[in-house]
């Protein structure tokens, strides 16, 4: 086992009917609305988006290959109008220093999660300390449209199969926004559970799924106090009426296998491209479970390894994570899964849940595909890089050096000849 160090992270209708709707894979979703991985048909060429959450700006790097950087974006060009309404409204002062003493571990929140628009020319950034959603036009690092969230933070977004329409967390307000791509204007919203985090579209397109992660900012992380982060569950909402068709509470199928001590708060997940399982990471847990959409219950509990020199005090892991970040190959026969509070990074057989090398990794935060669907791409948030990790071998590829915090990485596209304005 390599060398490690300690690292903290800030952080339906009936089950049959949704067995056919549940989310693709990243790159599948990509495909959807784009040319083939690396190409520049119609102009584009597909890139991966690394959002650099500490110091607003966006990283452009080749989607595949050896990932070399082609530009930079500054996400906040607006931010001395922006400071200069926050610190005019106490409310959002107080909530502003809230999310830099806490979730930014000491830093501000600029660039959370992104998205391309179709033609390439744009990318929709959720910025949580300024708690919205903006379009910066790619040529000029000039904002298109901006739209703020319910409540005073933005968080993680999905973007629908067709490249039309994303769906944001505004996790303080329990709300998520479907915004229009194109012009911000909110197309239909839904209430969620406490702290709505993560969102997918289904690959059809005709339900969201978000799942709400409760109150992770208190000191009270034991078993015994879980009850009182809140109500966590899965929302499964229609993507045209934006009404609930279904929710999904993980503390009783948890409860059911008897995993009592488990938290019920879902984290980063990912389906099959069969569309029958889920793989989802929860609070405090070193590992992932699987969950039978047709059935609806938990099948498999992956346990992973620990990092001997991380601590086992859970009030040390900001935003209750352990491991936060897990992606599937297109087959659908391996995940990769970033081991974030243990600092490594490792993909494991998704028949025989055997883990292969654990690729040392510095506070890994996100877990993607490349566009070629060979490797998984992790952010290492505490080294400032991106790290290639070949499905096939489990071994590291490449590390590319990339701007402050790197957190969610993001397949999308760009015009072929696009440098951007704060290349370098």
């Amino acid at each position: 086992m390599p060398a490690f160090r300690p690292r903290h992270l800030c952080s339906v209708a009936a089950a049959l009917v949704l067995t056919a709707t549940a989310p693709a894979t990243a790159a599948t979703a990509a495909a959807a609305t784009a040319p083939a991985a690396g190409s520049s048909a119609a102009g584009l060429r597909e890139v991966l988006f690394v959002g650099n959450n500490w110091d607003g700006t966006a990283d452009v790097i080749r989607s595949s290959g050896d990932f070399a950087k082609v530009g930079r974006i500054n996400v906040i060009p607006d931010k001395d109008q922006r400071m200069a309404e926050i610190n005019a409204d106490p409310v959002k002062w107080i909530y502003f220093q809230a999310i830099r003493n806490s979730v930014g571990e000491g830093h501000d929140q600029f660039a959370d999660d992104m998205y391309s628009t179709p033609d390439g020319r744009s990318v929709v950034v959720s910025r949580p300390s300024f708690a919205d959603v903006v379009s910066i036009d790619l040529a000029t690092d000039k904002i298109n449209w901006r739209f703020p969230v319910a409540g005073y933070r933005a968080d993680h977004m999905a973007l629908s199969p067709d490249g039309t329409r994303v769906a944001v967390s505004a996790s303080t307000a329990n709300t998520v926004h479907v915004l229009d791509i194109a012009t911000g204007k909110q197309l239909g919203s839904f209430a969620t559970g406490d702290k709505p985090h993560e969102n997918i579209f289904t690959k059809d397109g005709k339900y969201i799924w978000n799942m709400s992660i409760g109150d992770v900012n208190t000191a009270l992380d034991s078993p015994a106090w879980d009850w009182t982060k809140g109500d966590r569950h899965i929302t499964v909402v229609d993507a045209t009426t934006y009404k609930q068709v279904r929710v999904i509470d993980m503390r009783q199928r948890l409860d059911a296998i008897g995993l009592k001590d488990f938290s019920d708060a879902v984290r980063p997940a990912v389906f099959t491209p069969d569309e029958s399982t889920l793989y989802f990471q929860v609070s405090f847990f070193n590992g992932f479970l699987e969950y039978d959409v047709a059935t609806d219950r938990i099948t498999r509990v992956k346990t992973l390894p620990k990092n001997p020199a991380t601590s086992e005090d859970r009030t040390t892991w900001v935003n209750d994570s352990r491991h936060h970040g897990i992606s599937m190959n297109p087959e659908g026969t391996k995940l990769c899964v970033a081991g974030t509070m243990d600092d490594y990074a490792t993909v494991v057989d998704r028949a025989t849940l055997q883990e292969g090398p654990l690729v040392p990794a510095s506070k890994p935060y996100w877990a993607t595909v490349s566009g070629d669907g060979k490797d998984c791409v992790i952010s290492e948030s505490g080294a400032d890089q991106v790290t290639a990790v070949d499905f096939a071998t489990g071994r590291k590829v490449v590390s590319v050096p990339v701007g402050d915090h790197p957190q969610r990485v993001r397949l999308g596209h760009v015009q072929a000849d696009w440098t951007g304005p704060s290349a370098g």
